[in-house]
Formats: structure tokens, sequence, C-alpha cells
């Protein structure tokens, strides 16, 4: 299946890092988080991506363009300068870059990417800034089943807040922390059908007008996962997430490492 991944906002609540680099550029480890999200598609064999670039679009780019299989994988330097990659190689990845502009919002460039995805039964999706160890297979499947159109990630809010019940006249009537319990959040995997596209207008956000649409038609359908999953969307996210890379704890991988002998093809649009 087709992966698409949105990878043109600015990151504004990252801004220590966003200013320089586009978000899903923003480095966990050796590598961009970006990496970290497709490695976690192609361990369940799904490689052929189509990234929606927008802000800092070239930063992207040049990253993929000047990518070797060697930079990611355990290889043997000889003085000739023969670089041999170790372990064994996995297929290539297809890698489609469009530029689908800087001030556009999620709906708008899954919008401009239909053409890229109008023969896929189904394809998957997400915003390329967060980690999880959710059992894809599992999500297909019961997607598949369901018959919907659609269907997101359900997942826990990582945090806990101090929840304020306060009057009119600003008297505070309690302070508690908030119960996580019976809170579900959009964790922004996705799976759709192409019928989606029906469901959607041009300049809309996706999870606005459309999935409203989609609830209306008792079309939309949501995977809770109870596991880990992490969306770094602030520098406290961030540290957390790279404290993890430095423990070496990577549920999001299939073996706790980033290691793979990947080959990728690209697909470039200017």
């Amino acid at each position: 299946m087709k992966v698409v991944l949105f990878c043109g906002g600015m990151g504004t609540r990252i801004r220590e890092y966003s200013e320089n680099v586009p978000k899903p550029m923003i480095p966990l480890g050796s590598q961009p988080i970006l990496r970290h999200v497709m490695q976690y598609y192609a361990d369940y064999g799904h490689d052929d991506f189509i990234l929606c670039l927008g802000y800092k679009a070239n930063v992207v780019k040049d990253f993929f363009l000047n990518c070797r299989p060697q930079t990611f994988s355990d290889c043997v330097v000889t003085g000739d300068g023969n670089v041999e990659v170790l372990g064994e190689s996995q297929k290539d990845w297809r890698i489609s870059l469009i530029d689908t502009g800087i001030w556009r919002n999620i709906g708008e460039r899954l919008w401009a990417v239909r053409d890229q995805v109008k023969n896929e039964k189904i394809f998957l999706a997400n915003y390329s800034d967060g980690l999880s160890n959710v059992d894809l297979d599992d999500m297909i499947e019961k997607f598949e089943a369901s018959g919907k159109i659609a269907c997101f990630l359900a997942v826990r809010p990582p945090l806990t807040y101090h929840l304020a019940d306060i009057a009119e006249d600003g008297r505070v009537r309690e302070f508690r922390s908030s119960d996580r319990s019976d809170i579900w959040i959009n964790g922004g995997y996705f799976l759709f059908r192409g019928e989606i596209f029906d469901y959607m207008r041009e300049s809309e956000e996706l999870v606005l007008e459309p999935f409203s649409r989609l609830i209306k038609d008792d079309m939309l359908m949501a995977y809770k996962h109870e596991g880990f999953w992490r969306s770094m969307d602030t520098l406290r996210d961030w540290q957390a997430l790279q404290e993890m890379v430095e423990r070496g704890e990577m549920p999001w991988t299939a073996h706790g490492a980033l290691k793979d002998g990947s080959n990728i093809r690209l697909v470039k649009s200017l």
C-alpha cells in the first residue's frame, strides 16, 4: 500500500528547531523523525511513499537526494574507497517528493496528491511527526473488514493536565488532575479507501468537514490503541523521544534500532 506522509508544516510549537529545518527533519538520534516513521511502515512491507512537502521542501529533497544505504547500515570501508554494506539488503524504497505548497493544511495536501493514489484500493497516511508501536497489520485487517471509508488511530493523551473549574466571577470551584481513562485523541495514523475524496472539498481541513460527512454516513472508524504513542509537538516531546533513543528504547521499530540496507529510489516532482 502507498503511504502518504504530510511533511509541509512549519512546526511553530517547536520553533527552536523548525526555524532551520522543517519539523519532519528534526533529528531523533542520528536521523530525522521522518525516517523513523518511514521505517515503521517499511517494517510492515509498505515502502512506496508520497511525501507532501511545503515549508523548506528543499531540505527534505536534499536529504533523500544525498542519502546512501550505508548511512544507516553497518558497513566495511576498504582502503580503495569501496563500501560493503553488512546484513541483508532490503528491497528499494520508492519516494515521491511532491511540493504541495507552504500554506496548505493537511486536507489540501492530501487533495493535491489524489492522482498519486487514484488506483489504490486502500492507502495509508500519517502526519509524520508521531511514533507508535501499533500493530499495523491488525489495524488494516479490521479496517478492511469494516467496510468503512476512513480509519484513524485513537490513542490516549500522553500527558495529564490540571483542570480548573472556574465560576463566572473568577472563583475556582475545583482544581484536579485530568482523567485519561475516558479520553481518546486522533493519533495521526490513517487508513483510507479511494472514496475518501468524495467526502472532501478543496481548502478543507481533513479531520473537520470531511470527517464530519463520514460520521454522518457512518463511514469513519477508530482503531483504539493502548500501547506506545508519542507525537513530537513541542520541545518537551522531542526531549522525551530523544532520551528514549539515547537509552536504546525505541518501541516503534521492529528490532529496537534503525539498521537496514534499504536502497532509495526517488520520483521527483518539482
